[in-house]
């Protein structure tokens, strides 16, 4: 315990002052270039055009969208990363709206994006640009704190001496630079509280929870703890700051059985498991926890009218009476991006799925659509992976990154929105040339 508490007190000790996820406020930026009120940015590394101060092919950018119309703003307005992030793709965005963060595996980058400013933000009270920050490996999960001073970053390939690799980087977003590197092995997915005061860790092939007390980094005490009584957890879901429900993936990930357990930050195992027969994502709406997973073996498809011989499944959880109350049979893969619009449609995207492309027959791929009224399920007519999903606040609209392009679906119909007659933005749908990843409504 001496060595572990003597090496992250070595990696902070740089920084002197204690890390805590609520300890700022918001930017007070308001310039927009764009001149834009609503906006949707989408990450883009193979942009061809012209950006303000660059010209060349295959550009790093974000697209911005204007999503109240649904219109692709003009070149000169997209957020130049040229020089900052060489291949954008995941994107974490700050509660606060203030950041959006971006990640580019070549080179394992984060790029700090000031959202008001649409460019790379600057350090606090500097014009310099915060400079990009290097991981010491691929990342899939990034949590940005409540009040975007710092954020968290899993990377379950960090070297660690003398341990097991696997790590979590602490990102300062004030002054730049990694605060932290807090030894978790495995580490690979990273969920923040509500307060920031905690951060959820889980690791490859591990049953156990570890929570990072935030208040703890850069101090002599070790800011971790650990929750056990899981089985093989992969992703949390807070319900307030101290209470939370655990994705238990099971056997789909070499465990036993998958299930949502109850946990509280205070005590040393998880309270109750509800068995579901899949679970590697999940969203909490109203009373509801809706959770998605790919059950392992033969006859997965049972019900559903499709040439895959592999299927998902959606469990809808009341958590008043913390009772399965119905399910769905979707589309198969590793679910991982999931949202829900304002008339209950509840979009589900996963990686890895079966693509079904019959010629004058079906077509799929690994988008689900789940009516959360009804409880029928659209599997949309288009091959590929799901990196992006996002629902449009006050509109019946979901834009959809699959394949590497966007898509905008129409929530009462749950089909591509067409807007006939508007030839400009490709009769309701945006046409951005590259190599999309993923999309945020940013305001």
């Amino acid at each position: 315990m001496k060595r572990i508490l003597a090496s992250i007190f070595v990696l902070v000790a740089a920084s002197v002052t204690i890390i805590s996820c609520g300890s700022s406020s918001s930017s007070t930026k308001t310039h927009k270039p764009s001149g834009l009120p609503f906006r949707v940015f989408i990450s883009n590394p193979l942009y061809p055009g012209t950006t303000t101060g660059v010209t060349g092919a295959n550009l790093p950018v974000l697209n911005i969208v204007n999503a109240a119309i649904d219109e692709d703003v003009l070149s000169t307005f997209v957020v130049s990363l040229a020089g900052d992030s060489s291949q954008p793709g995941l994107m974490a965005l700050a509660p606060n709206l203030k950041y959006t963060l971006v990640y580019s595996q070549n080179g394992n980058t984060v790029t700090v994006v000031d959202n008001s400013a649409e460019q790379v933000a600057t350090a606090a009270g500097s014009t310099s640009s915060l400079p990009p920050y290097t991981l010491p490996g691929f990342t899939e999960s990034i949590a940005v704190s409540p009040f975007a001073t710092q954020a968290y970053a899993a990377v379950p390939t960090a070297p660690v001496v003398g341990e097991a690799p696997g790590a979590v980087e602490v990102l300062n977003l004030q002054n730049g630079g990694i605060a932290a590197s807090i030894p978790v092995p495995g580490a690979h997915f990273v969920v923040c509280s509500p307060d920031g005061n905690h951060v959820l860790v889980f690791s490859d092939n591990s049953d156990t929870v570890t929570v990072i007390t935030t208040i703890l980094i850069g101090t002599t005490t070790d800011p971790r703890s650990y929750i056990t009584g899981f089985d093989r957890p992969v992703w949390g879901i807070f319900t307030n700051s101290s209470t939370a429900f655990v994705i238990n993936c099971g056997p789909q990930c070499g465990g036993t059985a998958a299930g949502v357990s109850v946990v509280n930050l205070g005590a040393a195992t998880a309270a109750s498991t509800i068995p579901v027969r899949a679970a590697t994502y999940g969203l909490l709406s109203g009373s509801n926890l809706y959770v998605a997973g790919t059950p392992p073996g033969t006859n997965t498809c049972t019900g559903a009218k499709t040439a895959a011989t592999s299927c998902g499944r959606l469990s809808v959880i009341d958590t008043n009476a913390m009772t399965v109350t119905g399910s769905a049979v979707i589309a198969d893969g590793y679910h991982d991006r999931m949202q829900i619009s304002q008339n209950g449609q509840l979009y589900v995207g996963s990686h890895s799925c079966t693509n079904i492309n019959i010629p004058g027959g079906e077509v799929r791929g690994c988008l689900s659509i789940f009516n959360t009224n009804s409880g029928d399920v659209v599997i949309p007519p288009a091959n590929g992976d799901v990196t992006g999903i996002q629902q449009i606040r006050g509109r019946d609209v979901v834009y959809v990154v699959q394949n590497a392009g966007l898509a905008i679906y129409d929530t009462d119909t749950n089909q591509l929105q067409v807007t006939p007659g508007d030839v400009l933005n490709n009769n309701g749908q945006v046409d951005i040339v590259g190599q999309l990843y993923d999309v945020k409504l940013v305001d």
